[in-house]
């Protein structure tokens, strides 16, 4: 269960991801993180509140009882966890590399507190050692005590964090590029989104386009309107259809704001201000010209996906989007251009579009990458590293927690798209930095202590059962005295 907590730290940087995919599924929006949380933390409190019981009970001497309806639940409880491991590998397999790449950011103090754990497990197992006759029994539970603790206290040998050097060595911090805005404080892809993302310094405004039955293309991720429109409301005979099926006008007359208000997608919707909310109210569907002007306006860079890219008329729409950018003015090396399809068109047409690539190099590459741009999973920090010394610009998505963006930015990355810029704005160092000196020192200092406290802990609890049967002694010899006292 303690797994279980620790896995479920660190899937909330993608949560909001699985919100989004309930959604689609049941047209349900709830923020199931909560959830996970709450039902995280009974079973947790439950269990410790047995186990603790179970550690007093035994440094007493009192049998373990324990009654059929706490096993019934405790076997539940397994289950459940069980079940839920079991989902997350079929579901959402992904978030096994999150956990190794969250491993570089805990790592040394999940070692810290783990021969804390096993430290304090040496009290209860001395007692239980000390008062069984079972020979066998004790040398077992001895040799697993041992080789758990040796390999505890060698761990730090496997352990590597891109954080563990010398403050002279960390790199830059890494740019900020706004995931579809600034969606924690705005409606996702609209212009006040696009501003509140410049307000956090970001450097790149990400977002998603589509284009119009009528030609024009415009800012939207899903391929439905349900979820960020009221659609539903407009247009009830037509929310099931495609988001390119509608044409500008009628796109037009859409809300794109109040659902932020109503289903608070994020918990940073609560502190809005009410000029802030009185703004969304008023958001509608932005065009791709008018996200342009505001970004060059702003002086920041843009970079999109085109979607559906399984689309029939997909050149088109690669056309459309081009022929909007080449009229709008903006530098073209301020457009950052994702889509794979029809590219070397694009290369053709505009050889200023900086060309992003949402893959790693290839061993025969005809041309030089200059930019790629992948989910934060996909690399490692020694990929990131290489890449950084060829001075190939990598972006890295979606990095929304602390930990998560310090592991990045110890590892050299350019930049991370995130949905939390106004978090990772004000960090100004990663949460943690150790040169290797001093993470050495510490190791030694806790094996160091830990052993000492074993050898004590069982050293104390010899000498405590060694009065404890001499007592026992003096007794029997007393009660024998009395017996003997009452047959003569």
């Amino acid at each position: 269960m303690l797994v279980w907590l620790y896995f479920a730290i660190i899937i909330l940087n993608d949560f909001h991801n699985f919100n989004e995919f309930i959604f689609r599924q049941r047209k349900l929006w709830l923020d199931w993180s909560l959830v996970l949380l709450i039902a995280t933390a009974v079973l947790i409190t439950y269990s410790t509140a047995l186990l603790v019981l179970a550690l007093c009970l035994q440094l007493c001497g009192q049998p373990l009882k324990l009654h059929w309806l706490h096993k019934t639940l405790l076997i539940l409880s397994a289950l459940v966890v069980a079940a839920a491991f079991t989902g997350l590998g079929i579901k959402w397999a992904e978030e096994w590399r999150s956990a190794r790449i969250s491993l570089q950011a805990t790592g040394p103090f999940l070692h810290i507190g783990i021969v804390g754990g096993m430290t304090l497990l040496a009290w209860p197992l001395a007692s239980f050692i000390y008062r069984t006759h079972n020979t066998g029994l004790k040398v077992f539970l001895l040799l697993v005590y041992c080789a758990v603790m040796i390999a505890l206290y060698l761990a730090p040998l496997g352990i590597t964090s891109p954080c563990i050097m010398e403050e002279n060595q960390l790199p830059p911090k890494p740019a900020l590029v706004g995931h579809r805005g600034a969606p924690m404080l705005a409606p996702e892809n609209t212009l006040m989104s696009l501003h509140k993302a410049v307000d956090c310094d970001v450097q790149v405004f990400e977002t998603d386009v589509m284009v119009s039955a009528d030609g024009v293309p415009f800012l939207m991720h899903d391929e439905e309107l349900t979820r960020t429109t009221n659609v539903q409301a407009v247009f009830p005979e037509r929310a099931a259809l495609n988001s390119t099926a509608f044409n500008w006008t009628d796109l037009q007359r859409l809300d794109a704001g109040s659902w932020f208000l109503e289903r608070r997608p994020f918990p940073t919707v609560q502190s809005l201000s009410d000029a802030d909310r009185q703004e969304v109210t008023q958001q509608r569907i932005p065009s791709l010209e008018q996200a342009l002007e505001a970004a060059k306006h702003s002086n920041i860079s843009i970079m999109f996906d085109l979607r559906p890219e399984n689309h029939s008329d997909y050149q088109s729409f690669v056309n459309a989007t081009l022929e909007v950018i080449l009229q709008s003015g903006i530098p073209l090396q301020q457009v950052l251009w994702l889509p794979d399809g029809f590219r070397e068109q694009v290369k053709e047409r505009a050889p200023g579009l900086q060309q992003v690539y949402g893959r790693k190099r290839l061993q025969n590459e005809k041309e030089p990458l200059l930019h790629v741009n992948l989910p934060y999973q996909d690399m490692s920090s020694e990929e990131i590293r290489q890449y950084r010394q060829d001075n190939v610009s990598v972006n890295l998505y979606v990095v929304n927690q602390p930990w998560l963006f310090s592991v990045l930015w110890c590892s050299g990355v350019s930049s991370v798209t995130t949905n939390a810029c106004q978090v990772l704005k004000e960090m100004k160092h990663p949460t943690w930095l150790l040169p290797r000196s001093t993470y050495l020192m510490i190791w030694i200092v806790v094996d160091c202590t830990s052993l000492l406290a074993i050898l004590w802990a069982f050293l104390l609890l010899k000498k405590c059962s060694q009065r404890r049967q001499a007592a026992e002694s003096e007794t029997d010899v007393l009660l024998t005295k009395i017996n003997s006292l009452m047959q003569e």
